[in-house]
């Protein structure tokens, strides 16, 4: 079943907001219990899951593997409205497939790509650790 409800007017935005936005705070928890929130470019695959390209050698890589309990959040606004929350259990994955494998995401992130001096086969060997979140609640105003 579905954790975004579409049937709602905050499920309908959720839903616009994950299919639109271009970045999502991702929180980990660092060894010391420390929130590590960092922003990641991400594609929503629908339904539950988000998918998240890493370098492999970053702190929210090896926190997810120790801690796979995330939070996700999008920006609200200035005032502190539109807020959308999320968690999940996140995991990384071997690249099955690559991020240059998701015209989705090459499509959504092609702009941002070329902006770091990279091509989408460039940036998906860079960043080649899948990390999926299978999302479990969903709360916001």
């Amino acid at each position: 079943m579905p954790l975004v409800d579409t049937s709602t007017e905050f499920g309908q935005r959720v839903q616009r907001r994950l299919t639109e936005e271009r970045v999502i705070w991702l929180t980990t928890q660092g060894k010391d219990g420390t929130p590590q929130p960092s922003p990641v470019w991400f594609l929503w695959k629908g339904d539950n899951e988000l998918v998240i390209y890493s370098q492999r050698n970053k702190p929210k890589v090896r926190n997810i593997e120790a801690r796979p309990s995330v939070a996700l959040t999008l920006n609200s606004t200035s005032a502190g409205n539109n807020v959308v929350i999320l968690h999940g259990e996140g995991r990384v994955d071997e690249p099955d497939s690559a991020a240059s494998d998701y015209p989705a995401f090459v499509d959504k992130y092609a702009e941002g790509i070329s902006g770091i001096g990279m091509t989408p086969q460039s940036f998906a060997d860079e960043y080649s650790a899948p990390i999926r979140v299978r999302l479990t609640k969903v709360r916001g105003h």
